[in-house]
């Protein structure tokens, strides 16, 4: 029951008690003679001293000819009535609301925020590190996410995890950034594919081009693999490595670069627009797929070696295209030609690579 619900004022059930004695004429000896229980304790009833339990409320209903429902929930909300002429409920409820804008218990956790010794501090801090003046406003992002299509994400956590993004990539610097430079930039980039050790050498790549990369790992509830945004005319593009495969890694990389590349403006999570969206994911999948494996290659290559993909066969495929074989088998796998039975061997982590760049806490390293 909401108490906002609770009327003004409520009865005792001593006071029903007392009125429906009255209208027979009883004393409380007779109901304690009609109900088997000990007059002492029809007393206290009557007194508000002892409350009404569900083998009471049967015998009253039974005396009164009245249901059992009605003492239960004449005890219940008077009870409930008493209560809340002391309680306070304003603090428990700032805390709900601080806990639906941002994941605060996870926060802490990562060091995201501090501890604080009041709510007062608390919600200051979570506002600060939200980038808004008070609890009732939504933060104003424009993002493009790389998430699972199959769950639904909380946009609070994805929120949190943007930010700390964005906090993280006021710390570094870049040089200026030209749209051009990136796009010809590609092939150098895809360069870097041949082999996992590549992925080390990606971080300076795209800083020297003046976009910010970063590894936050995802919050719980986000499904988050990537994002990209802009920030002070310079694009930032951060993982996640929730899946932590080459395969994945390199897709989702360069999906958030084909936003990039495309000029797409990314989703504000307060002003959805989600036809639009989607033909920008739509656009990005196509361009990242398009930069990893040619797609006439590929095709020519499922034709003259489908049904049975050796290694050998997978690896001599992966030198023409100079990828990974893990990319290889990751496109393969996706477009469901072949299964994971495949994938034993290549479908590498890439992580150990990428560690002086993961932002991953004290805390969570223990």
């Amino acid at each position: 029951m909401s108490l906002n619900l609770i009327p003004a004022r409520v009865p005792s059930p001593g006071r029903i008690i007392r009125r429906e004695l009255e209208a027979r004429g009883w004393t409380q000896k007779d109901l304690a003679t009609i109900t088997g229980r000990p007059e002492q304790m029809i007393s206290q009833i009557v007194n508000a001293r002892k409350q009404i339990t569900p083998e009471t409320a049967l015998q009253l209903a039974a005396a009164f000819g009245t249901s059992v429902d009605f003492w239960l929930n004449l005890e219940t909300n008077y009870q409930l009535h008493e209560a809340c002429q002391t309680y306070d409920a304003s603090e428990i409820q700032r805390k709900s609301r601080l806990h639906s804008i941002a994941p605060v218990t996870e926060l802490l956790r990562r060091g995201w925020i501090t501890a604080q010794e009041s709510l007062d501090s608390l919600e200051q801090a979570v506002c600060q590190f939200l980038d808004i003046a008070y609890p009732s406003q939504t933060p104003h992002l424009a993002v493009n996410f790389h998430q699972s299509e199959a769950y639904t994400p909380e946009k609070a956590a994805q929120i949190a995890w943007v930010k700390r993004v964005e906090h993280l990539a006021r710390e570094q610097e870049v040089t200026d950034f030209d749209r051009a430079q990136l796009e010809m930039a590609l092939p150098d980039l895809l360069a870097f594919a041949a082999s996992v050790e590549g992925v080390q050498h990606i971080p300076d790549f795209l800083q020297k081009l003046g976009v910010h990369f970063l590894i936050v790992p995802h919050l719980p509830g986000t499904y988050l693999d990537g994002a990209t945004f802009v920030l002070d005319n310079h694009p930032v593009v951060a993982l996640t490595l929730r899946h932590d495969r080459i395969d994945n890694f390199w897709f989702t990389l360069l999906h958030e670069l084909a936003h990039i590349i495309a000029g797409h403006e990314g989703l504000y999570l307060d002003d959805l627009d989600q036809e639009a969206e989607e033909q920008a994911e739509i656009e990005a999948n196509r361009l990242a797929r398009d930069w990893l494996v040619d797609a006439e290659a590929l095709k020519q290559f499922i034709a003259a070696t489908s049904p049975y993909f050796s290694h050998t066969e997978i690896e001599r495929f992966a030198t023409t295209q100079n990828r990974h074989p893990g990319i290889i088998v990751g496109r393969l796998h996706h477009d469901e030609v072949i299964t994971y039975r495949h994938s034993r061997g290549f479908l590498v982590k890439v992580s150990p690579y990428l560690k002086a760049w993961m932002d991953v806490p004290a805390p969570l390293l223990s």
